[in-house]
């Protein structure tokens, strides 16, 4: 699966370039990390023994900014899909306009089989490791699969004991340590900013469509959850395991409290009927949210039975290749992951400015900007993709990968 990512990364970035007829040069060096990063991770579990893991680091291209960009805890994580998921955040936060290039790191390991303390050792050892290689000027880390907030703040104090208070080194931390207000559900919302559009620009609105909310976690409670706010039908939701369909709407806020406040799992909620998970990706619905977080779920065996019209991709990559252009063909507008989930990465811009400036800003400010920001930037990908004659996806990626090209020109790459 990690190969299909990549591959797809690679393939539309090279797509791109051809519509832009981008010089041969400055393509391969934009396809190349500037920098990767890979160390051993050493660290004394509870009961003394030794243990070890890899880390890396990867840093694709700063020539917008300072890079940015999660770190994942998790067994599958390896150097060639952070490099994809680096390249991917450089053109993310270029669709997007904010000032960042990309990155991506993480360690290899199974977070659930670590105590709270060895979490926290491994990360410290990890930071001291990268320390010299991050900074709110040089790479920004966020969190990303198996790690939080509290992940953050250990990264931010144990950095901050080499080179002074730095609480801008990371985002998604604490709110008592500089963290912004909107963090959690800022890509939740960000992708129902980006829904909004979507279905604003034909001629539809989030009130009478119907929805199916592939992957109930962070991402996809929130956008269930402001979908079901502003007057939407949320007919199906899903986890990794099951799915709860009711074609009458589900009751969010109820599945809410069932699940964030009881701590119950899907498959006890009663307000709907209890369906494999599978299933669900080929409900009848007007808009389908992708928003697990690993893995393609839509390949070439299951796209030609989706029945939705519209396809939202709240994480990377869950389409592969041949999927898309079946669903283009039957078609389904798809809403590309490198803009619909870009959120996240909006805000810690806004936490990074915060940050750097000595102020806080009221959770209304930092949602007004981020519509704002997620309304331009549909904008921009919508005239791209008039402008070629080509998809919302690759003209979020002409509009993407022709900002960083310019950037890199300006600053006196030669071609």
């Amino acid at each position: 699966m990690n190969t299909v990512r990549r591959f797809a990364t690679s393939d539309y970035f090279g797509r791109a370039a051809r519509l832009l007829n981008l010089d041969s040069k400055l393509e391969k060096s934009l396809l190349l990390p500037s920098r990767k990063i890979k160390m051993t991770c050493t660290f004394p579990k509870d009961d003394g023994t030794l243990e070890s893991y890899f880390g890396y680091r990867v840093q694709h291209d700063n020539s917008r900014g300072p890079t940015i960009g999660g770190i994942r805890y998790h067994p599958q994580v390896d150097g060639k899909e952070l490099s994809a998921l680096a390249q991917l955040m450089t053109l993310k936060t270029a669709v997007v306009d904010v000032h960042f290039g990309g990155s991506s790191g993480g360690i290899q390991c199974e977070p659930n089989n670590l105590t709270r303390s060895e979490l926290e050792r491994l990360t410290r050892v990890f930071t001291r490791k990268v320390q010299h290689f991050i900074g709110e000027k040089i790479d920004i880390l966020a969190p990303d699969i198996g790690t939080d907030e509290q992940t953050m703040d250990w990264i931010m104090d144990e950095y901050s004991k080499f080179h002074g208070h730095s609480p801008a080194v990371v985002t998604g931390k604490s709110i008592v340590l500089g963290g912004s207000t909107g963090r959690e559900a800022a890509t939740g919302r960000g992708v129902f900013f980006a829904t909004q559009a979507l279905l604003a620009d034909h001629g539809k609105s989030i009130e009478g469509s119907t929805f199916v909310i592939q992957g109930f976690g962070n991402v996809g409670s929130w956008v269930a959850m402001m979908i079901y706010k502003f007057g939407g039908k949320v007919m199906a939701v899903s986890d990794n395991t099951v799915a709860v369909k009711n074609p009458n709407g589900i009751d969010i806020a109820e599945l809410h409290r069932h699940i964030k406040q009881k701590g119950e799992k899907l498959s006890c909620f009663d307000g709907g009927d209890i369906i494999d998970a599978d299933e669900l990706l080929l409900l009848e619905c007007d808009v389908l949210v992708l928003s697990d977080a690993l893995g393609c779920v839509l390949t070439s065996e299951n796209a030609g039975d989706v029945k939705a019209k519209y396809i939202v991709e709240a994480v990377d990559h869950p389409t592969d290749p041949r999927a898309e252009e079946i669903l283009c063909e039957k078609g389904v507008v798809i809403l590309p992951d490198i803009y619909a989930n870009s959120g996240g990465v909006i805000d810690s811009y806004f936490e990074c400015l915060q940050n750097n400036y000595g102020v806080i800003w009221p959770e209304e400010l930092a949602n007004k900007k981020l519509k704002q920001c997620m309304e331009e930037a549909f904008r921009s990908i919508k005239s791209k993709s008039m402008e070629h004659e080509c998809d919302l996806r690759m003209g979020a990626y002409t509009l993407g990968v022709g900002r960083v090209a310019e950037a890199n020109i300006k600053r006196g790459f030669q071609i």
